[in-house]
């Protein structure tokens, strides 16, 4: 099952980096033919929003893990290991239950946008729209399993740089020499 997700997670990443790379080559396009060309392209502006979209959600969905995310931490921090497991159980269910309830509108905003076309491209907007819902869907599994993991006592913390043994952690999982 590991080698099964570290594959997917490898496959997210390679579309990430192709999305990057196809919005990189429409930006230097609508460059040239604006500034060089005097030809403005709209095509190119309507790609580079949509796969900045996907980028953006599919990249937070997928590839971007716990110890990654901008956190304030230092009210957490003062906490003993007890009262962080509570809290970090509390917000996991809050956000999983946030995101499950707002689950039926979402899917409901993004099916009713199969009727229309962008502009330019002439791409569904539902299908624009989707990558919302891999986002959510992947929230709510990512905090069921921390809230899990902070209930059961298993390990949950993301490294932080207030922990103590920040760099034994990291050592152990082979992220410092």
């Amino acid at each position: 099952m590991g080698r099964v997700l570290a594959w997917l997670h490898e496959r997210a990443r390679d579309l990430t980096s192709v999305m990057l790379g196809a919005m990189f080559l429409a930006f230097i396009a609508q460059i040239a033919f604006r500034y060089v060309l005097n030809l403005p392209l709209a095509w190119t502006q309507e790609l580079c929003l949509t796969l900045w979209l996907w980028t953006v959600f599919w990249g937070s969905a997928f590839l971007i893990e716990d110890q990654d995310h901008v956190r304030f931490d230092i009210f957490y921090q003062s906490f003993g290991e007890k009262g962080r497991r509570i809290l970090t159980f509390i917000f996991s269910v809050c956000i999983v239950l946030g995101f499950a309830a707002s689950l039926p509108a979402t899917i409901s905003y993004v099916t009713f946008y199969k009727i229309k076309n962008s502009l330019t491209l002439g791409i569904r907007l539902d299908l624009v729209f989707s990558v919302y819902l891999f986002f959510a869907i992947a929230v709510i599994c990512q905090y069921s399993l921390l809230a899990w993991k902070a209930a059961t006592g298993r390990r949950f913390e993301a490294l932080s740089f207030y922990s103590e043994n920040a760099a034994e952690m990291l050592a152990q999982e082979g992220k410092l020499p």
